[in-house]
């Protein structure tokens, strides 16, 4: 079941990763600077990310950079040793991000972004130089943001197709963020913490029955032990998943963040084309369609719970408003455009 592109489309996200630091940094200074980037790798140091990574440590060089890369399993300790300054910049998912900028933290809201072309009008909002003071919070700088895709519920059992079939099931919930347990508990579901080390193995040995996650962690976290022989995969937007490259402010030239985010925008095909080949290599008879009058009672759904955590001060207004308007600008049919 793995695929056979998994390599390629690894060495690629690591490509991109490293050259949204690698970039300013190398035309900023001349002299050899010593920097600290620690990754978020779900498999560690001998992870497929982390290791070709490693392969830009030369190339770097070469650009009057040492670099020290720091593999982490735990996503919750590399944005800790970050905020503790023992790492000069981190890769983090959005939802962790939130910590360090609110803004940039609510890209992952319920439903806000629903597919690629809402995502690429945000991203490419996001990377022009007016955006940057909602890119700035404190110390921190939120250098590049980069997609990983439509985040999906994979079950252990197809017959859990709808909304109401979710009551009383286990599913595999990031226990430190408060919109997705508001959700989970919104459909009558069981939250069982977990976090992005151990997700995926609660979900393959059968102690939840689904777990949410995008079309990139399928084949590398095995998710399809726990999809077979009887589950699937819910072809329903939750929410857009992204990455960000966040940096101490005081530890890179002024112009090294708007530097990142122009590298970024120019490679954003790059990372779609690793998302699309994710999801092409995900099996036919796994995916699980749900009816268009469904998707439609979803979408209220998921636009109700991410107004209440809106309310409650979860997310910022801001971004929540700006994802609207591209929402409305993509399709103004959509029902919320009305108001």
């Amino acid at each position: 079941m793995k695929s056979a592109n998994l390599p390629q489309r690894v060495a690629a996200a690591a490509a991109l990763c490293a050259s949204l630091l690698l970039a300013p940094v190398s035309q900023a200074e001349e002299s050899i600077l010593e920097r600290s980037f620690c990754v978020f790798d779900p498999v560690g140091a001998n992870g497929p990310l982390f290791a070709i990574t490693k392969t830009f440590q030369p190339v770097a060089m070469k650009e009057g950079i040492k670099l020290d890369l720091r593999a982490y399993t735990d996503e919750k300790v590399a944005a800790e040793d970050f905020k503790a300054g023992q790492c000069d910049a981190v890769l983090l998912t959005g939802t962790r991000a939130r910590e360090f900028n609110k803004f940039t933290g609510t890209l992952e809201a319920m439903g806000a972004v629903p597919g690629e072309e809402e995502m690429r009008l945000l991203y490419n909002t996001l990377s022009q130089a007016k955006a940057r003071p909602f890119l700035i919070d404190g110390p921190y700088e939120v250098a590049g943001v980069f997609p990983g895709g439509a985040v999906y519920l994979h079950t252990r059992d197809r017959s859990i197709d709808s909304v109401e079939e979710l009551q009383g099931k286990r599913i595999a919930t990031l226990d430190f963020d408060t919109a997705s347990v508001r959700m989970v508990r919104h459909v009558g579901a069981s939250v069982v913490g977990s976090n992005s080390a151990n997700f995926a193995g609660k979900f393959n040995n059968g102690s939840v029955d689904l777990a949410y996650a995008p079309a990139v962690a399928y084949s590398p976290l095995e998710l399809y032990k726990g999809v077979q022989p009887n589950g699937g995969v819910f072809k329903y937007a939750l929410a857009y998943m992204n990455f960000q490259v966040i940096i101490h402010r005081d530890r890179f030239p002024d112009d090294a963040g708007q530097m990142v985010r122009d590298q970024a925008i120019k490679r954003i095909d790059e990372a779609y084309q690793i998302i699309d080949q994710a999801e092409a290599d995900i099996p036919e008879d796994v995916w699980m369609h749900p009816p268009q009058e469904d998707v439609a009672e979803y979408d209220k759904m998921l636009r109700k719970v991410r107004l209440s955590l809106l309310e409650d001060g979860v997310y910022d207004e801001r971004a929540i408003k700006l994802m609207k308007a591209i929402r409305c600008r993509v399709d103004g049919s959509r029902s919320e455009c009305a108001s």
